[in-house]
């Protein structure tokens, strides 16, 4: 079925633009597709801005629900283009953008696009004890008609050496995610390995739906590490079908993680 977006940006907050993509309506479906993707403000490995191929990947994947990290609004060095609606045109997918910080005369952050309209999103700012680069998650509940509703969060940890502030960060995505009934699912780019403090504290609330069929997504061109992450709680409310590397090389330096959940309430 073709997709015919229509954008109307509306002003969340200073920091957040939520934009929504009107769509024709489908059926509800039972399996949910999630996906999470760094994409690197739009420039592969080849050193091409190239944000119709970004789509092609999220379009490919059949993605339900998404996470993007690294997404350019209107900076100098990706032509003055709104990356995040963009490729909610370029996908027929409704879309929220968060900024984390000013750069480069826009705005430097993450976004989440879905099937289904996102409703109540917030930009959450985590915290940043060595005052260096921001780090912010976004939130939103999604409303697939005929199934539950849940909540999505999509976020970037810090990547220094030094993991105080992921720690802290991860400590405040507990504190805000972790013990409420709300069905969760939590994505994106977390920088840290499934055997760090950072990951095992997170999944003390969350389960990692990847844990069975776990698989590298950094750096693209020759994956050696694992930090690109789809968790979800409770752990009763999910059942995961199935988690893979979308083999995706060159588009970004991140290759994409596609997970499919069941929701299991919509049993």
């Amino acid at each position: 079925m073709l997709l015919r977006p229509f954008l109307i940006g509306i002003a969340v907050s200073s920091n957040a633009v939520l934009t929504l993509a009107a769509a024709e309506s489908s059926p509800a479906v039972a399996t949910l597709r999630v996906l999470t993707y760094n994409i690197h403000h739009g420039e592969g490995v080849d050193g091409k801005l190239d944000l119709v191929r970004l789509a092609g990947v999220i379009t490919a994947a059949r993605a339900d629900v998404v996470a993007l990290q690294e997404v350019d609004q209107k900076t100098t060095r990706t032509g003055g283009v709104d990356q995040a609606a963009e490729l909610a045109r370029l996908t027929g997918l409704h879309v929220a953008y968060g900024k984390a910080i000013d750069y480069q005369s826009g705005a430097y952050g993450q976004a989440l696009l879905s099937r289904w309209p996102l409703a109540d999103f917030t930009i959450h700012p985590l915290p940043n004890p060595a005052k260096v680069e921001p780090r912010i998650a976004i939130s939103t509940i999604v409303r697939p008609p005929g199934q539950p509703a849940f909540r999505l969060v999509g976020t970037h940890l810090d990547a220094t050496r030094d993991d105080t502030a992921r720690w802290q960060q991860a400590a405040r995505l507990i504190e805000l995610f972790g013990a409420d009934a709300t069905p969760t699912i939590l994505i994106g780019d977390l920088n840290a390995r499934p055997e760090t403090r950072i990951m095992q504290a997170l999944l003390q609330p969350f389960t990692d739906a990847s844990a069975s069929q776990p698989a590298l997504t950094s750096p693209a061109e020759n994956p050696r590490a694992r930090i690109d992450f789809v968790l979800f709680r409770p752990a009763t409310a999910w059942r995961v079908l199935s988690s893979s590397v979308i083999p995706e090389a060159i588009a970004s330096d991140h290759r994409p993680l596609l997970v499919e959940l069941v929701l299991a309430a919509a049993d």
